[in-house]
């Protein structure tokens, strides 16, 4: 039988290989496998302004928006408000942040569960009180604090900012329910641009099936997104009508990759690939139409898509390139067996609609 320490091997070498979040740590992919054995009846909205953009390119139709990851995380110190600020001068369509919680229930921004790579400090967040954190300045230059989800709210409320949207990484660390309330709450706390309400600038990023019913509940009307590294996986999320996909850009190259765009784009979901640095691996998200592309570095990927030239060429990846996303899909692969094998059972089938249109389900 397997059992939890047979995990540990190969989440250690995913990490290392696909240079993977601490997301996938085996605390959290327990947190991960721990869903209901049905998912919820309410359909989502389908988040349309996040879709690639009209390209006038001969070769290519559309672009993706562009996604800050972390903000402009190669120029800045990440989830940092200069990393956000720094992210709008380089024209990013949009910011992707991660979210935790503060032992009294402050909504923060942070990518790590503890304070240790950033900050110095080896205490979790979660154990951290607001004002034992507020003043913490980052390791890396120039010095930042740590922000909340409402300063980042705050500065995008601006009508100088009124196009920017936000996709929110809802990290396994805390409670599921906790996390989801505080930041219902903390959207309600910062009044909107007007006409632009928050449910048309906010994707919720969820790496688990648990969270639907939680942003159902507490966050009505807004727009869900599959955070994943597994197909085999997130192609549960294809029975949840307009759930869209934020999916490790390695697993989409390759068959079962394309398999899963092939369905994804028949259904007409939303997909977005992370964390993408490279300029050919840009190409190839351009190539492949997705919405959109999660980067450190959003001023390269904008200037990636001004070459049309480079555009217009058929373009084959590197050996080195090709042999990294091997080995991340092989790790992902039997990983994904293995956990899935250990959580056995699929979705309730009388929560899964049949219908035609955007979102349509179909076996």
């Amino acid at each position: 039988m397997f059992t939890k320490e047979d995990s540990a091997p190969l989440l250690e070498k995913l990490e290392k290989v696909a240079s993977v979040p601490p997301v996938l740590t085996r605390t959290s992919m327990e947190k991960l496998a721990e869903r209901p054995s049905a998912l919820p009846r309410a359909a989502f909205p389908v988040a349309n302004f996040t879709r690639a953009l009209p390209a006038s390119n001969i070769r290519v139709r559309r672009l993706p928006q562009t996604i800050a990851h972390r903000g402009y995380k190669a120029a800045y110190p990440e989830n940092t408000m200069a990393s956000f600020t720094g992210a709008l001068a380089a024209g990013a369509h949009a910011i992707e942040t991660d979210i935790h919680l503060t032992r009294d229930n402050v909504v923060v921004l942070s990518h790590d569960a503890t304070l240790e790579r950033c900050f110095g400090r080896k205490e979790k967040t979660i154990d951290c009180t607001w004002e034992e954190i507020r003043d913490l300045e980052t390791l890396a230059k120039p010095k930042q604090h740590m922000p909340r989800l409402k300063d980042l709210l705050e500065l995008v409320a601006r009508s100088d900012h009124k196009d920017i949207w936000l996709l929110l990484d809802i990290k396994l660390d805390n409670d599921a329910n906790d996390v989801i309330r505080l930041i219902a709450e903390t959207i309600r706390s910062v009044k909107p641009v007007e006409g632009r309400p928050w449910k048309g600038r906010i994707v919720l990023g969820c790496w688990a099936t648990k969270y639907l019913p939680l942003c159902d509940d507490y966050l009505p009307g807004f727009p869900v997104s599959h955070i994943g590294f597994s197909t085999l996986y997130a192609r549960q999320f294809f029975s949840v009508p307009n759930i869209s996909f934020n999916m490790l850009q390695a697993v989409l190259v390759g068959p079962l990759g394309s398999k899963f765009l092939k369905k994804a784009k028949k259904l007409d979901r939303l997909v977005y690939a992370w964390t993408v640095n490279k300029e050919n691996r840009m190409r190839w998200c351009i190539r492949k139409e997705l919405d959109g592309v999660i980067t450190d570095d959003p001023k390269l990927f904008l200037k990636v898509c001004e070459d049309e030239e480079r555009l217009k060429k058929k373009e084959w990846m590197s050996f080195y390139d090709l042999l990294d996303i091997i080995k991340i899909n092989l790790m992902v692969l039997v990983f994904g067996i293995v956990f899935m094998r250990k959580h056995r059972g699929g979705v309730d089938k009388r929560f899964i609609r049949r219908r035609t249109g955007t979102g349509s389900i179909e076996n």
